[in-house]
């Protein structure tokens, strides 16, 4: 680890404690989306169930690079667990669609907080950033299925879309106390 001052260490810490928090959301919202599937659309339960796998194996990675950096989980990971199996419910009872939505809105939520951690961990923890770099890209083929099964996106969509990225992003400031807006300004110009 390359980390250059004990603010940097602090936001790093922030970031473990965000994406493992955020890992676990995920995972909450595809077992209510899988609890719902096998009965209202079997056809995309099996589909459903792999993504959970692999939100699994990211929360895994995650707590496993908590340790050597001395972060611990995030206190609000309660909120992303209920916040994830109501999101996950909801969807899944809205219909087919809703549960790509939801995918869709959350991954491309995630992924520009993602960007902004890498920018920021590219030179301070280059370990951290190539695991970030590995889960990225397989979140990246969560987004593009999710969107490749959407139908079209009519008023209900588009607001689900709104309310899933808004809370998204409020969970995520919660979580880093901040850092991920401060992330945000510093990389812009």
């Amino acid at each position: 680890m390359n980390i250059s001052s004990p603010k940097d260490c602090l936001t790093i810490r922030r970031i473990l404690k965000v994406n493992h928090a955020g890992e676990l959301g995920a995972i909450r919202i595809y077992q209510a989306q899988i609890l719902l599937a096998r009965i209202l659309y079997p056809d995309i339960a099996a589909k459903l169930e792999e993504l959970l796998a692999h939100e699994k194996e990211h929360c895994r990675i995650f707590r496993q690079e908590m340790r050597p950096r001395a972060a611990r989980p995030c206190r609000a990971s309660f909120l992303w667990s209920l916040g994830g199996f109501i999101l996950g419910s909801a969807t899944a009872l809205m219909g087919r669609s809703m549960i790509m939505v939801c995918t869709e809105a959350v991954e491309e939520t995630v992924h520009r907080h993602l960007e902004d951690q890498l920018w920021f961990l590219e030179q301070r923890d280059p370990v951290l950033y190539t695991v970030i770099v590995a889960i990225q890209k397989q979140e990246h083929e969560h987004l593009e299925f999710a969107k490749s099964h959407i139908m079209r996106k009519g008023f209900a969509a588009r607001s689900v879309e709104w309310i899933v990225r808004g809370s998204t992003e409020i969970v995520i400031f919660l979580s880093t106390w901040g850092d991920s807006i401060r992330m945000r300004r510093s990389i812009q110009p």
